[in-house]
């Protein structure tokens, strides 16, 4: 993700927090806990101009409503203070991708909004000569026979390292390391697979998240937010106690079976992964640099899910314009 990106992602978050909070606070008390964080967002929005400024905050306040029907007990009528606050990006690495916490303490409750501005990526992980991907994706240590397969392919980029070599001018970048390094990837998962039945969902839970959330997704060019319901632990959509949803957001299943991995029909840069109940992703290796190193990285998209996550619910702007 380029500076101006991450820039922008962090901006986002804080206006998404504050209009949630604004909205709380007339319902019942309610605090933004002030972390580091934080103040890397209120930093990065007050770089925006003013037009930005109106142009986001419209797209945080579209969604109000709709998160407020799908989750009542944020606004029931308690004396304890709701929490709101956003979380380190170090939780990313830990299978958590909720960007911003509600949470309240008389319960043991809390939901998480994952924000995304302008982009649908799930992760852009990586392959090196250094990292375990099994263990840290899965919890399955990768065969000796992965790293005999990957290390000559690391050795080629750690001499071209050493020279300063451009990858723009390697003979073949896409045979020489893409389609090997792939090929024991694809391999080293479906080894996996076949010694723990457990993969296909670790696996999945390491791509999308360990905790259930809600995906919020402003789409500017379209004047649209975006609201996705990931509950697949069955935390969000709770009722309160005295009041059941106004939306209902219905249960996802996991995966337990590998369907299907292969190369992209005529790409030498992608893997396709199929699993049951619905979840297939899309995995495009690419150098990040422009110079030769021995760490590649990994553009991780969604292109299926199950039935129930492509119910999504269009926020329009124009609802807010038309209220204020």
């Amino acid at each position: 993700m380029s500076a101006n990106s991450n820039n922008q992602g962090r901006a986002y978050e804080f206006i998404c927090l504050h209009s949630i909070y604004d909205a709380i606070k007339s319902k019942r008390p309610a605090e933004i806990v002030n972390n580091s964080s934080y103040a890397a967002a209120e930093l990065a929005w007050n770089t925006l101009s003013s037009d930005e400024k109106k142009m986001y905050e419209l797209s945080a306040k579209s969604t109000i409503k709709t998160i407020f029907a799908m989750e009542p007990n944020i606004i029931e009528q308690t004396n304890d203070i709701l929490k709101l606050y956003i979380q380190t990006d170090k939780r990313g690495e830990e299978a958590d991708v909720r960007d911003i916490i509600i949470e309240r303490s008389d319960i043991v409750w809390e939901i998480g909004l994952s924000i995304k501005h302008n982009h649908f990526a799930v992760k852009h992980s990586r392959l090196s000569k250094d990292i375990d991907f099994g263990e840290k994706w899965y919890g399955v240590k990768c065969s000796q026979q992965y790293w005999e397969d990957v290390n000559p392919v690391f050795a080629l980029l750690n001499d071209g390292k050493k020279k300063g070599t451009y990858f723009r001018d390697m003979e073949s970048k896409e045979d020489q390391v893409y389609v090997p390094l792939l090929n024991a990837f694809m391999k080293e998962v479906k080894v996996a697979i076949d010694k723990d039945d457990s993969v296909p969902r670790k696996l999945v839970e390491y791509l999308l998240s360990k905790y259930d959330f809600y995906k919020v997704i402003s789409i500017d060019s379209e004047r649209v937010t975006i609201i996705q319901s990931f509950n697949m632990y069955g935390t969000l959509n709770l009722p309160s106690k005295a009041k059941k949803p106004d939306m209902v957001v219905p249960k996802i299943e996991l995966p337990t079976d590998l369907l299907y991995i292969g190369f992209k029909k005529s790409s030498k840069t992608t893997v396709l992964m199929s699993f049951d109940n619905g979840w297939q992703f899309s995995f495009r290796i690419h150098n990040a640099e422009e110079k030769v190193n021995t760490s590649l990285k990994f553009d991780i998209q969604i292109i299926g899910m199950p039935a129930e996550v492509n119910i999504k619910n269009n926020c329009n702007w124009d609802s807010v314009d038309a209220s204020n």
